[in-house]
C-alpha cells in the first residue's frame, strides 16, 4: 500500500500558524516523522491560496525536500501555486493533487503535470457533482478523464484514479460505491490506470474519538478492493499495523484473522458475517458493527457502537 501523508494540511490550527510565521522547522520535524512512520509520499495541502499561493507552496516544497526524499503532492486549487513548486522540486516525481472532470480544470491542469512530468490525481467529478453509483463514477473515468490523457499523451502509468471517499455522516450510500468503483477500475482500462482515495474524508464530520475505527476499518475494505494508494495519517500507528497484518497475511491474533477475513470477503465480492465474529470479543465487534455502517446495511449515528 502506497501512503501519502495527509499531515500537512492547511485547516489544522497549527500548520496554518507555521505557514503563517515560515516555522521552516515545524515543518522539516514533522516530514521526517511521517517518513518515519511509513509514509511514501507527503500531500502539501494549501487550500486554495489565491494571493500567496505561489509563495507559500515552493517555501514548502523546498523545506521538506532538505530533509526527506519521498515524493511531493501538490494539493491546491491554484494551479499557478502548483507550477511553481514542480519549478523547485529536486528529488522525486511530485504528485498533482488534482484534477477533475469539470471542464476548465481537465483542459489545464494535466497539461501543467504533463509539462512537469508529474503523477496526476483525477477525481471522478464533474462541475459541482459528485455521483454517488459506482458505475457513474468509473464512467466519469471512461468517458472523460482517460481519454483527455490519451488526447495529451500523458502516461496512463503516471493517472491516479480517485472515486472519492465521502464522509458516513451524511452521505453513508456512497460508502459502498466508492468500493464498488475502486474494484471495477482495475478491469476498466488495460493497462489500469492507478487507484486512490482520501481515506480520513470517510470520517469527516464524526466525533473525534470515532475517527480512527472508521478510517482503519474502511482501509481493509479498500484494500480488499484493490487499492493502489491512500491518503491518510501514518502516525495513526495502529492503522498502519492493520495494512501491515492484511500485507503481510498476518493471522497470529484473533482481529488479525477478523481484518483478513475481511479483506477476503470484499475481495471475493462476499460480506463478512456474524458466524465469522467472536461477538464475545469487544474488539471484533467494533469492527463488525462499522462494517455494517460502511455498508450502509445499518443507518449511521454517532452512537452506533453503543447500540
Amino acid at each position: 500500500m502506497y501512503i501519502i501523508a495527509e499531515n500537512i494540511q492547511i485547516i489544522s490550527p497549527r500548520v496554518k500558524k507555521a505557514i503563517a510565521e515560515r516555522d521552516a522547522k515545524f515543518f522539516q520535524d514533522l516530514a521526517v516523522r511521517l517518513v518515519d512512520a511509513g509514509a511514501d509520499a507527503i500531500d502539501l495541502n494549501i487550500g486554495p491560496q489565491k494571493k500567496r499561493g505561489h509563495e507559500i507552496l515552493p517555501w514548502l516544497a523546498e523545506v521538506v525536500q532538505e530533509v526527506v526524499d519521498v515524493p511531493l503532492s501538490f494539493d491546491t486549487t491554484n494551479l499557478a501555486a502548483i507550477e511553481a513548486a514542480c519549478e523547485v522540486v529536486t528529488k522525486a516525481q511530485p504528485i498533482i493533487n488534482s484534477t477533475s472532470a469539470e471542464e476548465e480544470r481537465l483542459e489545464k491542469v494535466p497539461l501543467v503535470a504533463k509539462k512537469y512530468g508529474t503523477r496526476l490525481i483525477a477525481l471522478t467529478m464533474g462541475k459541482g457533482m459528485i455521483p454517488v453509483k459506482a458505475d457513474e463514477r468509473v464512467n466519469i473515468a471512461l468517458e472523460k478523464l482517460i481519454p483527455r490523457m490519451l488526447e495529451i499523451d500523458f502516461p496512463i502509468s503516471d493517472l491516479i484514479i480517485d472515486p472519492l471517499v465521502l464522509t458516513v455522516s451524511g452521505t453513508q450510500e456512497y460508502c459502498p460505491e466508492c468500493i464498488e468503483a475502486v474494484r471495477t477500475l482495475k478491469y476498466a482500462w488495460d493497462p489500469p490506470p492507478l487507484t486512490n482515495g482520501g481515506v480520513s474524508n470517510v470520517s469527516n464530520g464524526v466525533p473525534a474519538q470515532m475517527r480512527p475505527l472508521l478510517n482503519r476499518v474502511y482501509t481493509v475494505m479498500l484494500m480488499g478492493a484493490g487499492i493502489d494508494m491512500i491518503i491518510a495519517n501514518p502516525l495513526d500507528r495502529k492503522l498502519m499495523e492493520w495494512i501491515r497484518v492484511v500485507e503481510e497475511r498476518d493471522e497470529s491474533t484473533p482481529l488479525n484473522r477478523l481484518l483478513l477475513k475481511l479483506h477476503d470477503c470484499v475481495a471475493a465480492m462476499e460480506e463478512l458475517q456474524p458466524e465469522d465474529v467472536d461477538m464475545s470479543d469487544p474488539q471484533q465487534v467494533e469492527v463488525w458493527k462499522t462494517v455494517q455502517v460502511l455498508l450502509n446495511k445499518v443507518i449511521y449515528t454517532d452512537s452506533y457502537l453503543r447500540l
